[in-house]
């Protein structure tokens, strides 16, 4: 019966060390100042739609405008970029901070070529759009099939 106690006392304390290893992982991430720079997932979550002339690009920002957004093309890649921050509104003092500024970066290549020149983008309800359109050589082309 003794042997079990001491089988738990291990397993006990293996947990807490555990717990303890975990509170200065998250620690460490605070102290960071939460960057978050991804590629191929994170933050922003996005959905990227192919139009057959162009690329649709749907990136969920709430609480950001136009002013938090970076958004650079160099040839085919994307990069999104900015900053949410946690700024107290005008006129009140902060009581109790959990939500710290976020950083982001975002790169991510398209499938091909587009035009620098026909790009848009837009946000709304927390929503940026990104339209771009290929370039001509980039764009599908109907080929046509004749009865021999």
């Amino acid at each position: 019966m003794f042997g079990y106690i001491g089988d738990l006392d291990r397993t006990l304390a293996l947990m807490d060390s555990l717990r303890r290893q975990m509170d200065r992982t998250f620690d460490t991430y605070e102290r960071a100042g939460r960057n978050v720079s991804t590629e191929g997932g994170g933050y922003p979550p996005i959905n990227l739609y192919d139009t057959g002339s162009g690329f649709l690009i749907k990136a969920e920002v709430p609480g950001l405008t136009e002013k938090d957004i970076n958004l650079t093309l160099n040839q085919d890649v994307v990069t999104l970029s900015g900053e949410l921050g946690a700024d107290a509104p005008e006129g009140y003092s902060v009581h109790r901070r959990e939500r710290a500024p976020v950083r982001f970066s975002r790169s991510f290549s398209l499938p091909s070529q587009v035009d620098p020149k026909r790009v848009e983008a837009s946000i709304k309800d927390g929503i940026l759009t990104i339209q771009l359109e290929r370039t001509e050589e980039q764009k599908p082309r109907q080929i046509s099939v004749k009865a021999s």
